[in-house]
């Protein structure tokens, strides 16, 4: 297998990280929520306009791993817009952070993830912020190796569905 790359995404890229980001959160979630609310929440979450706006934000940083040419996985980050009385406009938050089912483990997430805190640490360190799903345990054991701990909990709407959410923070420095 080619070695993976890793990039920043950039404004072209808006199309493959748009159907990406729709597609792998389907592979991830769709089996929890009614069909109509997942697309209304696709379309508004992953949506293409969306996307664009995302690239736009100076404030934002999207990813890409690619192989072969072929997107398998992206992240985005950015400031934090989780609900914590904690959370302050220094704050960093990783947003997603996505492979697609038959590209996950073998160590690219764990890559993927130290460009991602590099970037969010790069203006100096500062707390970062993760919001995850209660029930994604191996995501809650990755980011407790990675000095997070559980702050807090929020809903988590996808149509009329609310998924309880952990809210993760990493002090700065550390």
């Amino acid at each position: 297998m080619p070695e993976p790359v890793i990039r920043r995404a950039d404004p072209a890229d808006a199309e493959t990280l748009s159907a990406l980001g729709g597609r792998t959160f389907t592979e991830t979630f769709a089996h929890l929520y009614d069909p109509e609310d997942l697309k209304g929440f696709l379309e508004e979450a992953y949506g293409l306009e969306r996307t664009r706006a995302d690239l736009a934000d100076p404030r934002k940083a999207s990813w890409l791993v690619e192989v072969d040419g072929a997107a398998i996985g992206y992240a985005l980050a950015g400031p934090c817009g989780l609900p914590h009385a904690e959370v302050t406009a220094d704050c960093g938050e990783l947003k997603r952070i996505y492979f697609l089912q038959g590209h996950q483990g073998g160590g690219l997430g764990k890559r993927l993830f130290a460009e991602v805190m590099g970037w969010l640490q790069s203006g100096g360190p500062r707390a970062v912020w993760i919001g995850v799903w209660s029930e994604n345990f191996g995501a809650q054991r990755f980011y407790e190796r990675h000095g997070f701990q559980k702050v807090g909990e929020y809903g988590f709407p996808v149509g009329r569905t609310v998924d309880r959410e952990f809210i993760l923070r990493r002090a700065a420095g550390t």
